[in-house]
């Protein structure tokens, strides 16, 4: 009974922040004019946050008895948490999402060390064993399977459905976008360095490498497809960024979704330290064959691009590019013009510190509105990837408030 209590309290909140303001529009569309390239004014966001930080009032701790509901709970909390401390121009969902499915093995998993600089951070460093010395080895790889359980769907929506979906519905969720990564799975596989050597000691294993995994990843598409588990239509994000936009369609009546009713997501993060020639030759070749029948894609990630717009205009259906701190981002706005998104990432080391520089956020900031001011180019600004905040959750509230003070006179 407790339980039930503690959730019907949380999922109540949710509901009514989520139906404010008509199911919050004035937000909505501001997303969506970003995105279709007709920006009122930069959407911001926050996303990545350290969560075992955070908890400096208690909000954050789960106090359902049931194993089962402390995800459903954690989850409830930090959007509630989020939303109290450093909203921006968060979306506040409007149902509890469902979905039983997973992808089995593709025939290698990953063998590495770990070290831990935070107990109880998922940040961690990573030593990866070499599986692909030789060429021989990626005859291992073979086709993903795909594990739904419905009944299993079918049951969690009943249940939860019964604890509080009066208050907020309970539904299935399919996949909204794509992401698709192949260098983070090369670089896992590998390790770093010997993944990078390979471009000039060894390029054809490179290419049957990506092959064999990409011809793996569009069978799995495509099955993904034939089950309906894709779902068309709103997604109001894209990995960390705003997703809504009038440029995707659901399908139509009684038809399922296909790749063309959702974002593609790509990136290359390990192939930053190469030249555009040999980006375009061992990652964005394949992106262009993989996001062909895609209705939009967003590329990019940590990885500095400033200098590879024009290698990205061979994606087809190309919409948004992110621009991290280590780019150049007047630079990459002049390139990109009115025809891309800027996704643009502030530096989250701003945030870490003990005692946090407000006029560095602010001068970084100024000059990523004043890039894209200047050559028209409709952006966001995410800050993410958040591995501190040196235990000071007050850095985030004073990040969110400058920089929505900023974009207010846009």
């Amino acid at each position: 009974m407790r339980d039930r209590e503690i959730l019907r309290s949380l999922a109540g909140q949710i509901a009514e922040i989520a139906a404010r303001n008509g199911g919050q529009q004035e937000t909505r569309e501001l997303y969506r004019a970003v995105n279709d390239r007709r920006m009122i004014r930069p959407v911001v966001l926050i996303d990545e946050l350290p969560w075992n930080q955070l908890d400096f009032d208690g909000s954050l701790t789960l106090q359902c008895e049931d194993a089962r509901l402390r995800p459903v709970e954690q989850r409830f909390r930090r959007l509630l948490w989020q939303w109290e401390h450093c909203r921006c121009d968060m979306l506040m969902p409007d149902f509890c999402p469902v979905g039983n499915y997973h992808m089995g093995s593709i025939g290698v998993e990953v063998q590495e060390n770990t070290l831990a600089a935070d107990a109880g951070n998922n940040i961690v460093s990573h030593q990866y064993a070499d599986q692909f010395e030789d060429a021989a080895a990626i005859a291992k790889l073979h086709d993903i399977e795909i594990f739904w359980d419905r009944e299993a769907d079918a049951r969690d929506i009943e249940w939860l459905g019964s604890l509080f979906g009066d208050l907020l519905p309970v539904r299935f969720q399919g996949v909204r976008y794509i992401y698709y990564a192949p260098w983070d799975v090369f670089s896992s596989w590998r390790g770093m360095q010997n993944a990078l050597y390979d471009l000039i000691d060894d390029p054809q294993k490179v290419h049957a490498l990506y092959r064999r995994y990409q011809d793996i990843h569009l069978r799995l598409l495509r099955r993904m497809e034939e089950m309906g588990l894709l779902e068309g239509g709103e997604a109001p994000t894209v990995h960390c960024t705003a997703g809504l936009t009038n440029d995707l369609h659901p399908p139509r009546a009684g038809e399922t979704a296909t790749r063309a009713n959702i974002w593609g997501r790509g990136m290359a993060q390990p192939l930053a330290v190469v030249s555009p020639k040999m980006h375009a030759e061992f990652d964005i070749a394949y992106m262009q064959e993989y996001f062909r029948d895609f209705g939009l894609v967003y590329y990019g990630c940590c990885e500095s691009l400033s200098d590879k717009i024009d290698i990205l205009r061979q994606i087809p259906n190309l919409r948004k590019i992110s621009i991290t701190p280590w780019a150049d981002v007047r630079k990459a706005a002049e390139q990109m013009g009115k025809d891309y998104v800027m996704a643009w990432k502030p530096n989250p080391a701003l945030v870490a510190s003990p005692d946090l520089e407000e006029e560095a956020v602010r001068a970084e900031i100024r000059n990523a509105l004043s890039a894209c001011r200047a050559s028209g180019t409709s952006m966001e600004i995410t800050l993410k990837d958040i591995s501190s905040v040196a235990h000071r959750p007050q850095n985030l509230a004073c990040w969110a408030q400058i920089a929505m003070e900023m974009v207010q006179s846009w």
